[in-house]
């Protein structure tokens, strides 16, 4: 999802904000694509693995995922806004995942479906990020994996918006490890640099 804070919520002013953008979307960060396949490299997914790229936009991770997956996997990648996934479309990037509208927050997905779940700018627009979170750990088999990307790091995030780097930010590793262990979820990797942010988690589960 997205460079921009909306109101957390506010469904229907995600939908807008991003409706609005859809077009241009690709076009307003056309050097992301490297992160994004570092990202996914970084998940350690199996040919053969199921994933879903939760809050894909205009699915520019969907080529990385189905790589790392191969053809015997299954990639899905889910949103909110239609106006997205129909500029993932124009982009040919259906042939790499199936593109399904709807709610990251309330995933249309079997519980324990999943070998992991990325999401590249999802966190800041969860409707309640902890609930949000079990959420998305429910689609996952223990020990599945959820990466949580931006191609940018908190401070020059911060920036870009302009406001201040708060240490109430979710994404600070103070705030997000305790808020992904109550999910469901334990870290074991963390990165914030100016080039890009990267949590990684995996499914608790006995």
């Amino acid at each position: 999802m997205s460079e921009h804070r909306t109101s957390p919520y506010d469904r229907d002013h995600v939908r807008d904000f991003f409706a609005a953008r859809a077009t241009d979307w690709d076009r307003k960060f056309p050097d992301d694509g490297p992160a994004f396949a570092t990202a996914v490299a970084a998940m350690g997914l199996r040919p053969g693995d199921r994933v879903l790229d939760a809050g894909c936009g205009t699915g520019r991770a969907l080529p990385a995922l189905r790589t790392a997956v191969g053809p015997s996997g299954v990639v899905l990648g889910l949103d909110l806004t239609e106006e997205m996934l129909r500029t993932a479309a124009r982009a040919g990037r259906g042939r790499d995942g199936a593109l399904v509208l709807g709610d990251a927050a309330a995933p249309p997905v079997r519980p324990g479906s999943l070998d992991a779940v990325f999401a590249a700018g999802l966190i800041a627009h969860l409707p309640d990020p902890g609930r949000g979170l079990a959420a998305l750990g429910r689609t996952v088999r223990a020990g599945g994996v959820l990466a949580l990307f931006h191609p940018v790091g908190r401070a020059a995030l911060a920036a870009r918006q302009g406001r201040e780097l708060s240490s109430g930010d979710l994404r600070a590793e103070q705030n997000l490890r305790p808020l992904l262990s109550a999910a469901g979820w334990r870290m074991t990797g963390y990165v914030d640099e100016p080039a890009r942010f990267l949590a990684l988690a995996e499914r608790k589960g006995g």
